[in-house]
């Protein structure tokens, strides 16, 4: 039930967000379109985020006779997490990566971009899966998806903002409740950051227990941790394509290669998680 209401929170806080700017941007009347934006948002991200996602990466499904051997290793751990088999999707991206996606464990689906399967080695392509079965089994992939799509519709009207705000558009000072364009600015390049530590707050604490998953379901937490540093060293070299929105989604931060430190990644430290892994296998 924790999980539950901190979800719901978080949520309710992207929602807020997108009022806030609605309000802010039109007074009233934008409060209200901002309102209908909202609803409409909330209704598709949770029916169609996934199909937001996968078309967001033009992922396409991998048929069982083009990969046997991931499907056979899909459905064994899958199996072994007491979850029904997952679609398995792969990512036209040379950057290795991997991420889950759905509304619960009936209707998920696992993404595999094609570097990572050129890059890891089977031992390590199943602690990955793993984890991201970790994912599904803990129902974290609704509160991912919807996350991912609201934040974007938060970066999107903050863009529209700060646009408004350079071009003098928007609300005028004798409006009820005036209109300062500089405050716009501001909030509109502030919004993104709130959006981003937002999804901090959903994530960060999902990915230690998917990676404890990932290792109990594939047998090896040594395997997933040599993935996690394999995958993240080599993020740091081959930049991905990626919405900033959809970072949570990730098994590794596909941005590791463009930020300065870690003070907004939806990711704990590669570093943190290989450690814990490694007092599982010693244990």
């Amino acid at each position: 039930m924790t999980s539950q209401l901190k979800t719901f929170f978080l949520l309710a806080l992207l929602t807020g967000l997108i009022l806030f700017l609605g309000q802010l941007m039109g007074g009233r009347t934008g409060l209200v379109i901002a309102f209908g934006f909202a609803l409409v948002m909330n209704f598709v991200s949770y029916w169609y985020s996934d199909k937001i996602v996968l078309s967001m990466y033009r992922a396409r499904p991998l048929a069982p006779e083009d990969a046997p051997a991931l499907h056979a290793m899909l459905a064994e751990m899958s199996a072994r997490a007491g979850i029904p088999t997952p679609r398995l999707y792969l990512v036209p991206q040379e950057a290795p990566n991997a991420f889950a996606t759905g509304r619960n464990p009936q209707n998920a689906v696992v993404a595999v971009t094609e570097g990572l399967l050129r890059l890891l080695p089977p031992e390590e392509i199943k602690g990955v899966i793993g984890h991201e079965l970790g994912h599904i089994a803990h129902r974290d992939i609704l509160i991912q998806s919807v996350a991912a799509v609201l934040a974007s519709a938060v970066m999107m009207l903050a863009n529209m903002m700060q646009w408004a705000a350079i071009f003098g558009m928007g609300r005028s000072s004798d409006e009820e409740g005036g209109g300062n364009p500089l405050a716009a600015l501001a909030v509109a390049i502030i919004a993104p950051l709130a959006a981003t530590l937002i999804q901090m707050g959903i994530s960060r604490s999902r990915e230690y227990l998917a990676d404890a998953a990932g290792a109990e379901y594939s047998g090896s937490p040594l395997s997933l941790a040599q993935a996690l540093a394999r995958l993240h060293n080599t993020s740091l070299q081959v930049p991905m394509r990626a919405n900033p929105a959809t970072e949570n989604m990730f098994i590794v931060s596909p941005l590791s290669g463009r930020r300065v430190g870690n003070w907004f990644s939806t990711h704990p430290p590669v570093e943190e998680r290989i450690a814990r892994l490694r007092q599982m296998a010693g244990r």
